[in-house]
């Protein structure tokens, strides 16, 4: 019998407040920067440009930190942090954490190890990190081989 708490698939966790901020403040940096760029008369055309391109510099920058996710499918979950993705079969979870003071979510995995999954945090978000994290762990429980699944 599927877990209540469990959504349906597939699921796409992410920072949402997190992300609409750096995004935003993206976009408002790099138009401001630009148009200071443009207004001043004593720059050359090589100075412009290179207003721009730090503009757009970091720009980049506050989309890379937009960019964590986890998506959670029939096969499995995609983990999304910052530069690197990875992909893991439903059995590769062993436990779903989020405990008090942690920065995002980390997930324990059969190997040993355990990963950060930047796409479920606390930061702006608290109770939508914590609904995320409840669901993601129902989906882990339910569909892999998690200690914390029923016998």
């Amino acid at each position: 019998m599927p877990d209540p708490q469990a959504p349906a698939l597939p699921a796409v966790f992410r920072p949402t407040r997190t992300r609409v901020v750096l995004l935003t403040a993206a976009a408002a940096m790099f138009v401001v920067i630009t148009a200071v760029a443009l207004a001043l008369e004593k720059l050359g055309p090589g100075e412009r440009a290179s207003f721009i391109f730090v503009a757009a510099l970091f720009a980049a920058v506050l989309g890379l930190l937009a960019r964590p996710k986890v998506v959670a499918d029939e096969s499995g979950v995609t983990v999304v942090n910052l530069v690197h993705s990875r992909r893991l079969a439903w059995a590769e979870i062993l436990r779903v954490n989020l405990r008090e003071g942690d920065p995002w979510v980390f997930l324990d995995l059969s190997d040993g190890t355990s990963l950060p999954a930047l796409g479920i945090q606390p930061g702006i978000g608290r109770r939508q990190a914590i609904r995320d994290a409840s669901a993601l762990r129902a989906l882990a429980e339910t569909r892999g081989t998690g200690t914390d699944r029923p016998s």
